[in-house]
This record gives C-alpha cells, sequence and structure tokens, in this order.
C-alpha cells in the first residue's frame, strides 16, 4: 500500500471508530476517503471528525437534500517538485 494509502486508511479508521461509515479508493495521483455523516452529530463528533479530516490534503462537505451528507479527504501520493508548485502554465 502506497504511503497516502497508509494515511488515508487511518484517516478512514478514524473516522469509523467516530461512527461514520466510510469508503476509501486509490486514483492515479491520490487517495480518497468518504464518509457518509449521520444527520445528528455531536458537537464533539463533530470535532473529532474535523481534527481527523485536517491530516488530508485536502477535505470538504457535500450536502444534498436527495443524499444527506459526505464528507471527503484527499490525501496525494506525491509532493510536486519545485518546478510544478505552480500548476500548469506557471512561469518564471
Amino acid at each position: 500500500m502506497s504511503a497516502s494509502g497508509v494515511s488515508a486508511a487511518a484517516i478512514a479508521a478514524r473516522l469509523s471508530a467516530a461512527g461514520l461509515p466510510t469508503r476509501v479508493e486509490e486514483h492515479n495521483r491520490f487517495t480518497t476517503v468518504e464518509a457518509e455523516v449521520p444527520e445528528a452529530l455531536s458537537v464533539e463528533s463533530w470535532r473529532e471528525v474535523l481534527d481527523v479530516v485536517a491530516k488530508a490534503d485536502r477535505f470538504g462537505l457535500l450536502a444534498t437534500s436527495l443524499n444527506g451528507r459526505t464528507l471527503w479527504a484527499v490525501v496525494r501520493k506525491s509532493v510536486p517538485t519545485t518546478g510544478d508548485v505552480g500548476g500548469p502554465g506557471y512561469q518564471r
């Protein structure tokens, strides 16, 4: 398992321990973790959940009236090299 996979698995394990069902998916450049967030989540649980996803490179919450709330986190597989920091199209 890649380093990002290990980090994502740790995030998923902590979210599961907080009572959230999780999914982990490996992609070419990153690993994602998604968790379904119940309507009734205590303030303490929200604090724990936010502390957990803060370990990821990116995270967010998708909330819809049809599908409820899904928390997501992304862990990148590699750190960009100095030349790639500005992203595509960046010129010095």
